[in-house]
């Protein structure tokens, strides 16, 4: 009796590990397209991916006029995806990349730590994403190698001479999409980032236009080739795939050709994806590009070291989450720490350190300083006995960290 018992529990034990499936995460970045043209353009693909998961309305650009606040330009916004922290922290201010803060990990760094031996790549229009923001093969970055590229094809103009009509910035990511779909399909790299920029390009020429909706129809077929290679992947084989859809900026509002600012609609972007367990901060608050690389994080099982976690910026948008919102306000020696909770039942604690060695490789010495219900969403926080003129604060809730700044002029 004891033998056959133990045989069924060993082919339970196999089955369930036949039936594990593995894992695998993109994301996507079409660049240059505000939340308003997204949602009054026919987008056929994205509407399929959004109807297996969910659509949002998101933001960039950090706090506006707070010590976060974030240029609403393109490779900040892909640097703020990429490590989940705003510019305050990262240090990419625009496209020209003359000094990012490497010590502030990107999502693909994290993976390999962890994960050496899977497969990461990158399919882009745009050589800097790899070599400047992922930084591959610097020291800073602890050398971090990539398993696949297809890039700088904006530097070839031979096979892409350049036009005014910018029409080769369409080819270049036509010939980059089919080699992801196709590298996808057949190699099915575990971590990859695809980046499209021909909607922008016709953003900054024509504004609101029919070439820019043009532009966003042609983005559309092009999403709708990735899912499929990720549908053929899934289909075929052991394989859950999650997928993220972003965009790094909106436009003006007066033309729709500039961004770069704080308005509403240059802040105003949009998340798509197929996940599951979408979480209330996804579906009924307004997320930011930075809760996107916390949320592969989660599904590709990465475990981030606690203080990195305190460090990043993003909330998951899939899974338990148990607060959001943080805020920290310092008026006569007390600094009042708010939150907004998502779950009634566990603790809240907060840290504070009057440092920021991070930002240089280093370490924080925390101090707990009170311990309250989740519930009560505020602590008020008396630091006269240590005045400082700066002010780390973390809160610690059973599922998130939260952080924030105090800066005293």
């Amino acid at each position: 009796m004891k033998k056959l018992l133990l045989l069924a529990v060993s082919i339970y034990c196999c089955i369930g590990l036949y039936a594990q499936k593995t894992k695998k995460a993109i994301f996507v970045i079409v660049d240059g397209i505000a939340a308003d043209v997204i949602e009054s353009q026919p987008t056929p693909s994205l509407d399929k991916i959004a109807k297996a998961g969910g659509y949002t309305q998101a933001y960039v650009g950090g706090e506006k006029d707070g010590y976060s606040q974030t240029p609403t330009i393109s490779a900040v916004g892909y640097n703020s995806l990429l490590t989940g922290t705003w510019v305050n922290k990262h240090n990419v201010w625009d496209n020209n990349i003359a000094k990012p803060n490497y010590n502030y990990w990107t999502i693909f760094r994290f993976f390999k730590e962890q994960y050496p031996q899977k497969k990461t790549a990158i399919f882009s229009s745009w050589l800097d994403n790899r070599t400047k923001l992922v930084g591959e093969d610097l020291p800073e970055t602890g050398k971090l190698q990539l398993d696949h590229h297809f890039d700088g094809l904006e530097l070839d103009t031979v096979n892409y001479p350049h036009d005014k009509k910018r029409d080769f910035m369409h080819r270049i990511d036509e010939a980059v999409t089919d080699h992801a779909a196709d590298y996808i399909k057949n190699q099915a790299p575990d971590l990859s980032w695809v980046y499209l920029e021909y909607t922008d390009d016709m953003g900054h020429m024509y504004g609101d236009s029919p070439e820019y909706f043009r532009a966003i129809a042609l983005m559309d077929q092009q999403i709708g080739r990735l899912w499929n290679a990720i549908r053929y992947r899934e289909e075929n084989h052991q394989e859950e795939w999650v997928i993220y859809i972003t965009t790094d900026h909106g436009r003006d509002h007066s033309t729709g050709k500039h961004h770069g600012g704080q308005s509403d609609r240059e802040r105003s972007t949009w998340i798509i994806t197929n996940a599951r367990n979408l979480n209330n901060h996804f579906k009924n608050e307004k997320p930011g590009v930075v809760d996107i690389a916390p949320s592969i994080a989660r599904f590709m099982d990465i475990t981030i070291p606690r203080n990195q976690l305190m460090e990043i910026d993003g909330v998951s948008l899939v899974g338990p989450v148990s607060a959001i919102h943080p805020d920290a306000q310092l008026s006569e020696g007390k600094i009042k720490v708010t939150w907004k909770a998502l779950k009634s039942k566990g603790d809240a604690k907060i840290w504070i350190s009057t440092t920021n060695n991070f930002k240089e490789g280093g370490n924080d010495q925390y101090q707990l300083k009170k311990t309250v219900p989740l519930k009560n969403q505020e602590a008020l926080i008396d630091i006269a006995p240590q005045s400082s003129k700066f002010y780390k604060i973390v809160i610690e809730t059973p599922d998130n960290f939260l952080n924030r700044w105090v800066i005293i002029k």
